[in-house]
């Protein structure tokens, strides 16, 4: 071992030796602040070095020490042989020794730092060759730690492993169930003092903070709805979404799927339409002028709420009625349509005779409207 560590210092000196001679500047060089930098670092890594020869040579010292008895049946050559340690820093060492040899001989070129290329890389190659040695002490450092640790755990037996169940609801050993037992049995059955699961309490602990945040926002500072509140507020849309139903349904009748309509603001939109664009051609009351009366029981093409949705849409091109599909929309033909059923029978003067065949109410019960228990015939166009 003595031999051994002669010849690590040997290295770690010659290493030393090598920074120092080496990278020994031109007096041009010491004003550079990039040689000066690298010169320190060099010293420091030597530094470190040392510090860990010192390190690994007494680790082993102790080592060897101990299996000294081990040591005397091996071989004499493994005996005398010099650490890892030392030949790879030895090695490392001449290696790099070497190559500045070589550099030594190669052109002055100027780089960024105004030196030249010998130099430079002269100095990297040092600080190269100090960490591949240093790495190589902390490897045998790690061997000899890791020896250490086996020999003192031989015999030693393994812990139990734990499973990730066990951990998250920290599972006391059965070996410690004697302290936890309360003295209480039930037929064979122990009482244990044993903790929740701190998941469980953990758990139960979010549901009070929740209920207590809930509390306080539903029922003491009510900055949002109720139970009620909510029903209401989702009645409201419902309604909403109700009405805007509606509206796009009454656009998808057409002459097959028309229903009468009786509610009063139906009547009054088709009343609307009617004084605005029926009148000229069958008066004000539906008397009719250049077209037929409104307000009879005969019918030109038909007098059923079907009958006079089809003949406003399409109109009567060869009697001089337009089409009104491409001015009004099928809600408000359905509108226009029930407006001149409703004024059937109402008989206002001046009124036109009769065009057209009888329409009896009797064969189309699906469009006759009821009053007073009487069935009467509506009018049609």
């Amino acid at each position: 071992m003595t031999r051994n560590k002669k010849i690590l210092l040997l290295a770690v000196a010659l290493s030393f030796n090598t920074v120092l001679f080496a990278q020994a500047p031109v007096p041009d060089s010491m004003e550079n602040p990039f040689v000066v930098m690298m010169i320190v670092i060099m010293a420091i890594l030597a530094l470190i070095i040392g510090l860990l020869a010192w390190v690994v040579l007494g680790s082993a010292q102790v080592y060897l020490e101990r299996t000294k008895q081990e040591e005397a049946n091996a071989a004499p050559e493994k005996k005398s042989s010099p650490a890892p340690a030392a030949v790879i820093a030895l090695a490392a060492l001449l290696s790099s020794l070497a190559t500045h040899a070589e550099e030594t001989n190669a052109a002055s070129v100027t780089n960024a730092y105004k030196l030249s290329d010998t130099a430079f890389y002269t100095m990297a190659g040092v600080i190269f060759l100090e960490l591949t040695v240093i790495a190589a002490l902390l490897y045998n450092l790690h061997v000899l730690l890791e020896i250490k640790r086996k020999k003192a755990t031989a015999g030693v037996p393994a812990k139990p492993k734990v499973s990730l169940w066990a951990k998250v609801n920290s599972f006391r050993p059965i070996e410690q169930e004697i302290d936890l037992d309360l003295g209480h049995d039930y037929d064979g059955i122990r009482e244990l003092d044993n903790r929740l699961p701190p998941w469980w309490l953990y758990g139960f602990y979010l549901t009070i903070i929740f209920a207590v945040v809930y509390l306080w926002r539903y029922h003491v500072s009510h900055t949002a709805p109720d139970s009620i509140q909510e029903y209401q507020l989702a009645v409201k849309a419902a309604e909403v979404k109700r009405a805007e139903y509606l509206k796009k349904a009454a656009n998808n009748v057409d002459e097959s799927t028309v229903k009468y309509l009786t509610a009063a603001d139906d009547l009054a939109a088709g009343e609307k339409i009617y004084s605005t664009t029926c009148f000229p051609c069958h008066g004000k009351a539906g008397e009719g002028g250049v077209g037929p009366n409104l307000t009879d029981d005969y019918w030109l093409h038909g007098g059923s709420v079907k009958d006079i949705f089809k003949t406003i849409k399409y109109g009567v091109p060869e009697k001089g009625m337009k089409s009104w599909k491409d001015d009004y929309s099928p809600g408000q033909i359905a509108q226009l349509a029930s407006y001149i059923k409703s004024i059937k029978g109402s008989n206002p003067p001046n009124g036109k005779a009769p065009q057209g065949p009888l329409y009896k109410e009797e064969a189309n019960a699906a469009d006759t409207k009821t009053t007073d228990s009487t069935t009467t015939a509506t009018p049609g166009n």
